[in-house]
């Protein structure tokens, strides 16, 4: 075979040795150079390891698994938290979006508890953000600020208080469809919230015949109920024999099928002048009429 190699043309004879050469050359730099890197160690502390957000400079971690993404842990207050720092804490847009519309509100998270009641959030997410949440004083209940001798703390001095409940005492009543919330919050109970829910369900059902309809705000304290007293004259009616069914279905005690049955019981028999005329239609059992009454005139 040698005598062949030189028997070839000399142009031939070249090409093969820079193809030698050059394989020559390649397995010297994989076997050489390579061998010494045959292993990679990488610390907790490494540039690498904190470019890709798993630890902090100081060996602590930063991030926690959610769903297939990091999620980075970091103090937080939820009453300031802007909706970057909330996703950036693994929370969920929906979660994010619950959170606004709370504060928007007027709620306020006076306690990491508080946090624990948002919607979704499940409790290996709230053992993981607990000891990130820091709720500010600003936002701390203002009965923190009473001591047990009576005195309120403040920053320039303390001064001495007056414990005088300014809570309505057993016996006394409100008139239901008449009190702002000023005067509602005087209902043992009953706060901030439930004031401006009582005034928004006033208005949506035309006024307020019975204090037991309060218990259609979610989780009203039912011992607030002997408080109220009612005046019918704060009631709005509506005609139901000149209304069209768009128009009665408005009414939150009347649904789309009670309204097109009121209609076509005035198409076909006239005005009506007494809602038991439709009480042998199945829509109108004898509970729908009794509290649809107050609210119609004919």
């Amino acid at each position: 075979m040698l005598k062949e190699f030189f028997y070839l043309q000399k142009s031939d004879r070249q090409a093969i040795l820079v193809l030698l050469s050059a394989i020559i050359i390649a397995l010297v730099f994989v076997f050489g150079v390579g061998s010494h890197h045959t292993t990679t160690s990488v610390s907790p502390n490494s540039d690498k390891e904190y470019s890709r957000g798993y630890y902090s400079k100081d060996g602590k971690h930063l991030y926690y698994n959610i769903e297939g993404r990091q999620a980075e842990l970091f103090p937080f207050d939820p009453n300031t938290a802007d909706s970057t720092e909330l996703l950036r804490l693994g929370l969920a847009p929906f979660q994010v979006r619950n959170i606004y519309h709370y504060r928007a509100k007027g709620g306020v998270f006076h306690s990491a508890n508080d946090f624990a009641r948002l919607y979704g959030l499940t409790r290996k997410q709230y053992r993981m953000l607990e000891p990130y949440i820091q709720i500010s004083s600003d936002y701390l209940p203002a009965s923190d600020l009473y001591q047990s001798r009576g005195f309120v703390r403040d920053t320039m001095r303390l001064s001495p208080v007056h414990h005088i409940s300014d809570k309505l005492k057993p016996g006394e009543t409100i008139l239901l469809n008449a009190s702002d919330t000023t005067l509602l919050k005087k209902v043992p109970g009953i706060g901030s919230g439930y004031a401006k829910a009582i005034v928004n369900l006033r208005n949506r059902y035309g006024g307020l015949y019975d204090p037991r309809q309060l218990l259609d705000i979610s989780e009203f304290p039912v011992d607030a109920l002997k408080y109220f007293r009612v005046d019918l004259s704060g009631i709005t009616k509506i005609n139901i024999n000149k209304l069209s069914v768009n128009q009665l279905r408005r009414h939150p005690y009347i649904n789309f099928y009670q309204a097109k049955a009121i209609f076509d019981y005035r198409r076909t028999h006239g005005p009506i002048h007494d809602l038991r005329e439709l009480a042998n239609h199945p829509d109108f059992p004898p509970a729908e009429i009794e509290r649809l009454q107050p609210y119609v005139e004919y």
